[in-house]
C-alpha cells in the first residue's frame, strides 16, 4: 500500500540521519505528532511536504509514488498505439487499393530540433502521406496562448496547404506535438513531384504577448522513388 511505503521510506530516513521524530519534526516545520503518524501509516504528506523531504534528504519518492512506473507505461502504451495505427491505416489503405501496386517510402526530417515519423505509399497515379509522430527535441518548455500546425507542400514558387491540425491553447510546444498527426489519403501528387517538390510542417506559436513564433520543419524522403 503506498501509505506503508511512504511510512516506510520516511522511517529509514529519520534512522539513517541519526535524527528522532522531534528533531525531523522541527527541521519540517511540523509537530512530531504528525511525524508520528507518518511512520505508522495513520496519515501521509501531502505531495509539498514530500518535495521538501526529498529536496532537503536528497531522496527521490518517484518509485513509491510510481510516477517512474506510470511515466514508462504511458511511453509504452504510445508506442504500441501509435505502431498499431499505422499498421491498421496501412492495411486499410492496401485493402482498398491493388496490393502489387503501392510501394512505401519513409519520410523524415533534416531539422535538428525536430523528429518525425511517417511514410508515403505511392503508384504510379498518386501519393498518400501518413505523419503519425512529431517529437520536438529542443528546450523551449515556454507555455504558448496557442499552437496551430499546417502541411505544406511548395512546386514551382506555389505554395499549397495539403493538410492542417487543429488549434490548442496555453500548451507548450512538445506537449502539443505529441497529438499532432497528418493522413493525406489520394494525393493527387505523384512520388517523382514529392521528391523534387518541398513539403513541410509550419507550426505557429502565440505567446501570451500575441507574438507569433513560426517553426518550419522540412519533410525528405530516406529514399528516391523508383
Amino acid at each position: 500500500m503506498l501509505a506503508d511505503d511512504i511510512s516506510k521510506l520516511i522511517k529509514d530516513i529519520r534512522k539513517k540521519n541519526n535524527l528522532t521524530q522531534k528533531e525531523l519534526a522541527d527541521k519540517l516545520g511540523v509537530t512530531y505528532q504528525a511525524v508520528s503518524k507518518w511512520e505508522n501509516g495513520k496519515n501521509i504528506p501531502d505531495i509539498e511536504m514530500l518535495k521538501s523531504i526529498s529536496e532537503i534528504f536528497n531522496v527521490n519518492f518517484d518509485d513509491v509514488l510510481g510516477t517512474n512506473k506510470n511515466k514508462k507505461k504511458n511511453i509504452l502504451i504510445s508506442v504500441i498505439l501509435t505502431i498499431i495505427i499505422v499498421l491498421i491505416i496501412l492495411v486499410i489503405f492496401i485493402i482498398k487499393s491493388n496490393v502489387n501496386s503501392f510501394e512505401f517510402k519513409q519520410i523524415s526530417t533534416s531539422c535538428t530540433e525536430f523528429k518525425i515519423t511517417g511514410s508515403v505509399a505511392y503508384n504510379k497515379k498518386n501519393s498518400s502521406i501518413y505523419i503519425s509522430n512529431i517529437e520536438f527535441c529542443g528546450k523551449n518548455d515556454e507555455v504558448y496562448k496557442s499552437l496551430e500546425c499546417n502541411l505544406f507542400e511548395e512546386y514551382d514558387n506555389t505554395k499549397v496547404r495539403i493538410g492542417h491540425f487543429n488549434k490548442s491553447e496555453n500548451v507548450t510546444i512538445k506537449d502539443y506535438l505529441k497529438d499532432v498527426k497528418f493522413m493525406i489519403n489520394n494525393y493527387s501528387t505523384i512520388c517523382k513531384k514529392i521528391e523534387t517538390s518541398k513539403m513541410y510542417i509550419e507550426v505557429d506559436a502565440v505567446d501570451v504577448n500575441n507574438n507569433i513564433k513560426t517553426y518550419k520543419i522540412p519533410i525528405k524522403m530516406k529514399n528516391n522513388c523508383n
